[in-house]
């Protein structure tokens, strides 16, 4: 059977309402994402949108929830220049940081400023 989905546009994680500034200085800030406006009607909504680099999947939403729970399981996987960097400067920060090589592959779950659980894998 011929697929039906051909790409992915966004992946969107859920903050607090409010929690926008907290979210830049650790999307931006510490990862480096470039924030992206979002349309005028849904910036009402709250949250923020960020572009991803060119190759991926096009942004990370950061959607405001007035009843957020954070992703403790459930995450997202992003490929790394250099983990450990990217781990050190996190913990420097004062980030939450798990390192897992149980597969072979070089890794680090940070968890964001919200304890949404993210995923850096080495860019091999």
């Amino acid at each position: 059977m011929k697929p039906l989905v051909r790409s992915m546009i966004h992946v969107q994680v859920a903050i607090p309402v409010g929690g926008e500034d907290t979210a830049r200085e650790f999307y931006g800030g510490l990862l480096g994402l470039v924030e992206v406006a979002k349309p005028p009607e849904l910036a009402k909504r709250g949250g923020c949108w960020f572009e991803l680099p060119e190759g991926t999947c096009g942004q990370l939403h950061l959607g405001a929830d007035p009843d957020f729970r954070p992703a403790k399981k459930a995450h997202v996987a992003f490929s790394a220049f250099d983990v450990a960097e990217l781990a050190d400067m996190a913990r420097s920060r004062g980030y939450e940081v798990i390192s897992d090589t149980a597969d072979g592959t070089e890794r680090v779950y940070i968890y964001d400023p919200f304890g949404n659980r993210l995923e850096f894998c080495a860019d091999d």
